[in-house]
């Protein structure tokens, strides 16, 4: 059984797709594709995948695929801004990227850098970068993270978007077994109006989601 959608709670889901490995089912309501929890990782195991990960503060690969979000959003920020970056892994190299440009980052990461005081402040902007797919229950931690944002606050995220059934059962994206979630820009579009906030697509996979000042 799929179990109620993890971003909306909605109860009703119908299956997506089906592959060796796991099944995918589609919320009626908020359009998410998630993966049931009995395919899960556990979190020992989940952690044991991010330390494969080859990712480092000198990698120019892994800089320029991070610039996709640094680019539009240090023209989005005001100058001196204060943010934070959740789910930074072991090589916040997005934080340095931002600190670099004069903006003050804090760092939490649930498996590398459980920083509790960086939960507790509030910021300018939140980013998290390849972060939102591999989470268990999206609507408390995107909701967490909201809570944080000033008023006019920028959330920034990134993460591959759903775009057809078709070319999702030879999608890539599906084939890591941490990716549990699966947004698209209806599902963004959703999660826009739940907040409420300003929604902008700035790049095939990037999205901002701006705070009301109200």
């Amino acid at each position: 059984m799929a179990g109620p959608c993890p971003l909306c709670r909605q109860p009703v889901a119908q299956l997506y797709h089906r592959d060796k490995f796991r099944s995918y089912y589609q919320c009626a309501g908020c359009a998410l594709v998630f993966v049931p929890a009995e395919y899960h990782l556990s979190p020992a195991d989940e952690r044991a995948y991010y330390e494969l990960h080859e990712n480092s503060l000198e990698d120019p690969g892994y800089g320029r695929f991070l610039s996709r979000c640094a680019t539009p959003l240090l023209k989005a920020l005001k100058p001196h801004s204060q943010g934070l970056d959740f789910g930074c892994g072991p090589a916040p190299l997005l934080a340095k990227m931002l600190a670099g440009a004069g903006h003050r980052v804090e760092l939490y990461d649930t498996f590398f850098l459980r920083n509790v005081d960086a939960m507790q402040r509030d910021y300018d902007f939140v980013v998290a970068t390849e972060v939102v797919e591999h989470l268990a229950d999206p609507a408390a931690e995107l909701e967490r993270l909201w809570a944080r944002l000033r008023p006019g606050g920028l959330m920034a995220l990134m993460t591959k978007l759903v775009i057809s059934r078709e070319r999702f059962a030879s999608w890539h994206y599906i084939r890591d077994p941490t990716h549990i979630c699966f947004f698209s820009e209806r599902t963004f579009r959703w999660l826009a109006g739940r907040f409420p906030a300003q929604l902008q697509f700035a790049d095939s996979d990037v999205i901002f989601l701006r705070k009301t000042c109200t």
